[in-house]
């Protein structure tokens, strides 16, 4: 019996893994989440059920804009550097080394924020699943996971953004 022949795994350097600071969030939301730079290291390695990103923060940029996922867990280790960690319980520094998790559904929105002058370094994972939906307390926006993969974008109230 012929087993499918799929890629062959392989170890592979982070540093050929191209590095972005794209966001899909909309226009008038992006240029604020634009000071962080990632390498999907998940997506190169040829992974579906969850993402595993490496994160680089630069001076005075952020992760993202506070959040929380209603079906997805995420997890953060902080490889390199100094940052902020934001949640519903205030402010928190982790240095190289420490990690934090959030739970699906938890509702303890989060985000990093480098207020050193150095990069700071995050390996971040997080599953795929269908159906989550993304709560932003501190801006007018919400986002839910389309079949296609990609967030739809809108006001709290539904409107599109």
């Amino acid at each position: 019996m012929n087993k499918p022949q799929g890629p062959k795994p392989r170890a592979f350097d982070p540093a050929e893994v191209s590095e972005s600071n794209y966001t899909s969030y909309p226009p008038q939301h992006r240029a604020v989440n634009q000071t962080r730079y990632n390498r999907r290291l998940g997506d190169h390695a040829g992974l579906t059920n969850f993402g595993v990103t490496l994160t680089r923060i630069i001076p005075g940029g952020q992760s993202s804009y506070r959040h929380a996922h209603s079906r997805q867990d995420e997890f953060v280790y902080v490889l390199e550097g100094e940052v902020v960690m934001e949640t519903n319980a205030g402010a928190q520094v982790l240095t190289a080394g420490m990690c934090a998790g959030f739970p699906a559904g938890c509702g303890n929105a989060h985000r990093f924020i480098n207020r050193t002058d150095k990069d700071v370094k995050l390996l971040v994972v997080g599953d795929r699943t269908a159906g989550d939906e993304i709560s932003y307390p501190d801006v007018d926006m919400h986002a839910v996971l389309g079949a296609d993969g990609a967030y739809k974008f809108t006001t709290k109230k539904g409107e599109p953004l």
